[in-house]
């Protein structure tokens, strides 16, 4: 199981979006046996699933 142990927000206005596109945030998972992985998702997306640091990553 992954649980998100840190979400960041690198967007510094240096990259444009394409129209419609939303902006992607950096996501640090650690499994239980302390392993850690870097996902990106959108925080429409996360705000969506009711996602945030500590919440188990869904296993989609």
């Amino acid at each position: 199981m992954w649980k998100i142990k840190q979400i960041f927000d690198g967007d510094y206005g240096c990259e444009e979006l394409k129209q419609g596109e939303d902006p992607k945030l950096s996501v640090t998972l650690i499994s239980d046996d302390g392993k850690e992985k870097y996902v990106q998702a959108t925080d429409k997306w996360l705000t969506e699933k009711g996602l945030d640091v500590g919440s188990v990553w869904p296993e989609e």
